[in-house]
């Protein structure tokens, strides 16, 4: 299996230092922009990759190939660093209880990979059950649920059993193989009360509007692809997933290229 991007030990109550929510928010910010930039550029460089290999020049198109590829591996690196990062600020010690995960800050591919590791260390250890915080969609375009289909997707695959919560921005998940007809009433999260839904008080949601909107930005660029992200499903329930729109534009051009290097 490949390695995952957010090892084991950062799934939960594991102690870091972090800094102040400000600092977390920038730095967030940061990533992202730098991300999206290296997406950018590495379109840029497909797309002439492309061009040059219909004009006949495979030698520049190859060049460009091998630069696009490039920033599409700092790309991937900088989501990652993102990822990572929002994930140890929204997961701290004291910030939810021990069997929740708050995937908020995540896209889609990113918070699929960290739930698969959280529920096969949460099975491992013989934890009961898990609530899973995806946020209502409130500042997604349209208003419309990223996280939750996906993560609905992923319990069944793993064959469990889940119901939305209360709070429909939280899943419960039965780890045990068992039905959930109802699920229980809202546990009370660390400092924040039984309906938190976002980040908790003096972390990131200061702001949060604000970063969410460049999130958005973000996923409307690239489909919420990190394009870096990828790992073994379990094997009895595999699904065939269709390609992002940024993944087709990038396995063409590859295969332009590659035609284009075989024959030169």
């Amino acid at each position: 299996m490949a390695s995952s991007a957010i090892h084991m030990s950062q799934l939960g109550g594991r102690a870091f230092s972090h800094s102040s929510s400000a600092d977390i928010e920038a730095e967030y910010d940061r990533l992202r922009d730098l991300a999206r930039a290296e997406g950018e550029k590495k379109r840029s460089c497909f797309d002439r990759a492309h061009e040059a290999y219909e004009r006949g020049d495979g030698a520049r198109a190859k060049e460009l190939s091998e630069e696009g590829k490039r920033h599409q591996r700092k790309q991937a690196e900088y989501n990652k660093q993102a990822s990572e990062l929002i994930f140890r600020e929204n997961n701290a010690p004291g910030r939810v209880a021990d069997d929740t995960i708050d995937l908020h800050g995540q896209f889609v591919e990113e918070a699929e990979e960290i739930l698969e590791q959280r529920i096969r260390h949460a099975q491992a250890t013989g934890q009961p059950h898990l609530h899973v915080i995806v946020g209502k969609g409130n500042h997604s375009t349209n208003h419309v649920q990223k996280l939750k289909p996906r993560v609905e997707q992923v319990c069944r695959e793993f064959g469990l059993d889940y119901a939305t919560e209360e709070n429909e921005g939280r899943i419960y998940v039965d780890l045990t193989g068992g039905k959930v007809s109802t699920p229980p009433p809202l546990p009370a999260q660390p400092g924040r009360g039984s309906h938190h839904e976002g980040y908790g008080g003096g972390g990131v949601g200061h702001d949060r509007h604000h970063r969410q909107q460049k999130q958005q930005q973000h996923q409307q660029h690239y489909g919420e692809s990190t394009t870096g992200y990828h790992h073994q499903r379990p094997t009895q329930q595999h699904q065939q997933r269709p390609p992002q729109p940024e993944q087709e534009q990038d396995d063409l051009l590859t295969s332009c290229i590659k035609g284009c290097c075989l024959v030169m």
